[in-house]
């Protein structure tokens, strides 16, 4: 029987981190994965992904060529063509994660692993030990009774990464994040899309600000947006796949050649030998403590099976604080009030902190300022108007509450407000902090300025 100091069970964006923060920290460690190392974030889910929306953001260039006044002739797509650059960009990712499994002297062992009491794994028959077994197995598609996945005519995210032609009509059920970049990459393509959402806002979870510049972007593009929603049936036995849609107007039934269901998450925590171990769950996630220990000694669990948000960020973040716990080091509990969000349908969508709404619900104070991209230069000059920068600082303090961004690039913006409320700068700190002109990143100064009254381009 192979000892170990650490195992961790799956090699998704939470596990192979934790690995090799346990190699570096001195720990004999391995890694269990039972299809590709990289876990769904790199092979079905977050690089994949993105790699398909650049190609729909090309794709959009093209056909807006003349806009910068230049003249494309004869060009097209090739939605294969598309899916196989995509495929190639995950499994290129996926060799690095080998590399530095290899690097960091890391033990990669192949196969389904099934946790056992006295800290120990089977794996497909083998035992293996360890001091400390950190749960990594991530979460799949969730499905809806009303709307069963059959891998063909109604599919996951993961089918939608690797049709085998283009959809001429596509229903999205759910505008989280999932929902909304398919949508935007599909309609991009050339595929009648129509997103179908069970509450009031797409994106629900944002701003309701962001929800509405979203609608209208989509709206302007040619997305179909049904709110208030719910697909009750769904019947396959035709051509394509009709379903059967409630609305506050009443029943309607849309037809399309495939639905989409990106209605969130259901975890991996079945037949992992939980129940034989004694490790409690409640309501599909592993519960754990502020440093991801659960109820039994010598077994944690970070990631998505746990009750934190469902990121990749997050998971590697808590896979890291884990295992520098184990090691003795001073760390301190992970902030979940900060985490930012990131959604990468075109428009952009950033965002991190309260919501107004969820400000005002805890009566706080606050003041809000707001900068439109339509009056920031660099926005003009790319010709990406569309969207803003939001802000939220509490009255009195002047602590920054929230920021929500909605725009060409804001993903890569959001992070000077995390790092700014982990600092707790304040909203004059931000004010008085030179930005660089011409950028989209200055219009986070200028939204300060707005909520300050001191804004001077608007």
């Amino acid at each position: 029987m192979s000892k170990y100091d650490v195992i961790v069970l799956g090699s998704g964006p939470g596990g192979y981190v934790t690995a090799i923060r346990a190699s570096q920290l001195g720990f004999k460690t391995a890694i269990i994965e039972k299809e590709s190392l990289g876990g769904v974030c790199l092979n079905w889910g977050c690089i994949p992904t993105k790699a398909l929306l650049k190609s729909a953001q090309v794709f959009e260039y093209l056909k807006h060529a003349g806009d910068y006044g230049l003249t494309v002739k004869d060009y097209d797509k090739d939605f294969d063509a598309v899916v196989k650059r995509s495929r190639g960009v995950a499994e290129g990712m996926s060799n690095g994660i080998k590399f530095l499994m290899k690097k960091n002297k890391i033990d990669v062992i192949e196969g389904f692993g099934t946790l056992k009491p006295g800290k120990k794994v089977d794996v497909d028959g083998t035992i293996y030990s360890a001091d400390h077994i950190i749960i990594a197995t991530g979460a799949r598609s969730r499905e809806l009774p009303s709307l069963p996945q059959d891998g063909k005519k109604v599919i996951g995210y993961r089918e939608a990464m690797s049709l085998p032609k283009q959809p001429k009509k596509m229903i999205v059920v759910g505008s989280g994040a999932i929902g909304v970049e398919f949508a935007y990459f599909y309609n991009s393509m050339g595929t009648e899309v129509t997103i179908v959402e069970y509450l009031p806002n797409v994106v629900p979870v944002e701003d309701e600000d962001v929800s509405k510049q979203l609608e209208r972007s989509f709206k302007k593009s040619g997305i179909k947006i049904k709110t208030s929603a719910e697909v009750t049936s769904v019947n396959t036995s035709g051509k394509g796949v009709k379903a059967t849609v409630k609305t506050k107007k009443g029943e309607e039934i849309l037809e399309a050649d495939i639905i989409l269901s990106a209605v969130g998450i259901k975890t991996n925590i079945e037949n992992i030998g939980l129940e034989d171990v004694g490790i409690v769950v409640d309501r599909d996630k592993i519960l754990v403590n502020d440093f991801y220990q659960t109820n039994i000694p010598g077994y944690y669990a970070i990631g998505d099976v746990t009750p934190g948000q469902a990121l990749a960020h997050v998971a590697s973040a808590e896979g890291i604080l884990c295992v520098e716990h184990i090691a003795g080091q001073h760390v301190e509990a992970l902030d979940y009030g900060n985490i930012p969000g990131c959604t990468y349908c075109s428009p952009e969508i950033a965002s991190v902190g309260l919501t107004e709404k969820q400000a005002k619900d805890k009566g706080i104070d606050i003041k809000v300022g707001k900068f439109p991209f339509s009056a920031s230069g660099k926005a003009s000059a790319a010709g990406t108007k569309d969207g803003f920068v939001k802000v939220i600082f509490d009255a009195k303090y002047g602590e920054w509450l929230g920021c929500h961004m909605i725009g060409a690039g804001v993903t890569d913006m959001i992070a000077e407000a995390v790092l700014g409320r982990k600092l707790e700068t304040t909203g004059h700190e931000v004010l008085k902090a030179v930005h660089p002109h011409p950028t989209m990143s200055e219009a986070v100064m200028e939204a300060v300025a707005d909520a300050y009254d001191e804004v001077i381009h608007l």
